[in-house]
């Protein structure tokens, strides 16, 4: 095992430097300059001249847009991060770690919310829907389940906002709190939870989707596993074999699901939270890739680089435990 995750790691490191070039040279290549566009109209009045425009440039790698300039930028971004500098933000004049861990928690609080409902909801009706095949259960959910994979996030949103809080006007629009109001205590909590409920149905309703499809097809290959019916043959109920034998292992293959879950976590959901004005992390990298902010979107993208690698080896290892079959010794 020991060996095994030293490996892994080995592994992880050079993916997360192959990971890195690739994600600063796509950044590099981005049609907009935040430089330029921030320093457009003094130069336009004079207030700064174009020398002094390539000189911040140059202190940020960023003037020679060739090949090798792009890659000399790349390992002047590389020396800064060994030494645990992401840089500063050029839009939120702050480091960017400081922005990534002020701003990813209101991010993780949605979507933990979001998770636990969407595995508690999707998982039970997927399982249901596999052992009613084809009946009303079945084409219900398979009907849910194409509505939610088909359902853009941005439309879902907008839509949500038209009919809940424009016509009805039960729930607020946009933003985590009430600006007019100034609530304390249990008041501040529930007037957060009220801003919350439209972003998590929106992040339930478009995650639930394939969830649900996944739990229905491994549902229906357990039942036709030959274990499964020896244990009727023994004369267990239904629902003995249904929540005791199926259910279980069902569960198995969902395991490698958690690859995605610290990223989901920690990430943030880029477009709901532009769409409800949500303060969270997915609203910050989206605004830093419209302006161009090379060092947010690196930092960024590296902080979902690295979760994805760790969750990648948490699925691993907890495949080997739910599955004793699984040995993790090469």
């Amino acid at each position: 095992m020991v060996k095994y995750i030293i490996k892994r790691i080995l592994y992880s490191i050079l993916i997360l430097f192959f990971v890195s070039v690739l994600i600063y040279f796509l950044v590099r290549c981005l049609p907009t300059d935040y430089i330029d566009n921030k320093f457009a109209d003094k130069l336009g009045q004079g207030q700064i001249t174009q020398e002094q425009i390539d000189d911040i440039k140059r202190m940020y790698g960023l003037l020679d847009n060739s090949f090798f300039g792009i890659l000399s930028g790349y390992f002047t971004w590389l020396s800064n991060v060994l030494k645990l500098d992401l840089g500063t933000s050029f839009k939120f004049e702050l480091p960017v770690a400081e922005v990534i861990g002020e701003y990813m928690w209101i991010s993780f609080g949605i979507s933990l919310v979001a998770m636990v409902l969407q595995f508690l909801i999707a998982i039970p009706l997927g399982v249901m829907s596999a052992t009613h095949q084809y009946g009303p259960m079945d084409y219900v959910v398979t009907i849910f389940t194409m509505i939610g994979i088909s359902l853009p996030s941005f439309f879902l949103a907008t839509l949500l906002i038209k009919v809940f809080s424009t016509t009805l006007g039960w729930l607020p629009m946009q933003g985590l709190t009430d600006a007019m109001k100034d609530y304390t205590g249990l008041a501040k909590v529930g007037d957060i939870i009220r801003h919350c409920i439209l972003p998590v149905a929106t992040l339930v309703i478009i995650n639930i989707g394939g969830l649900m499809r996944y739990s229905r097809t491994n549902t229906l290959e357990v039942l036709n596993a030959d274990y499964i019916r020896t244990a009727r043959a023994k004369g267990l109920s239904e629902h003995t074999v249904i929540y005791k034998h199926v259910f279980r292992n069902t569960m198995i293959p969902l395991v490698t699901m958690m690859a995605g879950i610290l990223p989901g976590l920690f990430g943030g959901a880029m477009i709901t939270e532009e769409v409800f004005a949500l303060q969270g992390i997915g609203q910050k990298a989206y605004q830093a890739l419209k302006e161009g902010d090379v060092p947010f979107i690196m930092g960024y993208n590296m902080f979902l680089a690295i979760l994805t690698v760790i969750g990648t080896l948490l699925a691993d290892l907890a495949y080997a435990v739910v599955d004793p079959r699984v040995k993790l010794d090469k």
